[in-house]
């Protein structure tokens, strides 16, 4: 099999389909091997944003103001054109995940060099996944919920609400935390979430239908929190 059509196999294997932008990636893939290195920035440019929220999402707390989304995403985009020729000769998964993975990678080491011994320990958070990344933390994801749900009400009462929302969060089993992680805050599809974590498509599915349900009993539970 040549390697357009190993590419798209990967890309049947993620949406069960072929989309529109799926047919792109592939056509711009086909332009790298065939030598136009102007390929590497429209195709990073293509995720950019969806990278970002990753980022914005696992970047750890302690570092804010001393390293950005923009640092992060700068560093990814030189390991994506460093590897782009041997990406393209073997895909084995799909642009973006792959895109994906090196800046969960340059992620990971940045918290490595400025946290050194004051990261938790990351070989046990990262023990469960496929793909290893920065974890999603309750801090993280309270922070963003609150974000997005945010009344008057809440807004006068943030820090209180925030500490029982971590508790809710916290309570979750972990995978289940990550699956909510990525489909709900990084927009991944189920399929994306079911290569990302080495899961079965209907595996990812129920473990994302039954961690919403969850939450949703759980969320009810704090006064005012539904409004």
């Amino acid at each position: 099999m040549d390697n357009r059509g190993r590419r798209a196999v990967i890309l049947k294997r993620g949406t069960g389909t072929v989309s529109d932008n799926q047919r792109d990636d592939d056509d711009l893939l086909a332009r790298l091997e065939a030598g136009d290195e102007r390929v590497v920035n429209e195709l990073f440019t293509r995720y950019r944003e969806r990278l970002r929220q990753m980022v914005r999402l696992r970047l750890d707390r302690r570092l804010q103001g001393r390293i950005d989304a923009s640092d992060v995403l700068q560093e990814a985009y030189l390991e994506v054109a460093r590897r782009a020729r041997e990406y393209v000769a073997r895909p084995t998964m799909p642009p973006f995940l792959w895109m994906r993975f090196l800046t969960a990678q340059k992620l990971l080491e940045l918290h490595r060099h400025h946290l050194g011994a004051r990261m938790r320990d990351a070989a046990q958070e990262l023990s469960l996944y496929h793909r290893a990344a920065p974890q999603a933390t309750s801090v993280s994801l309270a922070e963003m919920l609150l974000g997005r749900l945010t009344s008057p009400t809440l807004a006068a009462r943030r820090a209180e609400m925030q500490q029982k929302l971590q508790e809710v969060i916290n309570s979750l089993d972990p995978l289940d935390r990550e699956v909510v992680a990525l489909r709900h805050f990084e927009e991944l599809s189920n399929s994306e979430v079911a290569q990302v974590l080495g899961l079965s498509k209907t595996a990812a599915s129920n473990r994302y239908i039954r961690a919403l349900a969850r939450l949703k009993e759980m969320l009810e539970g704090i006064p005012g929190f539904i409004e």
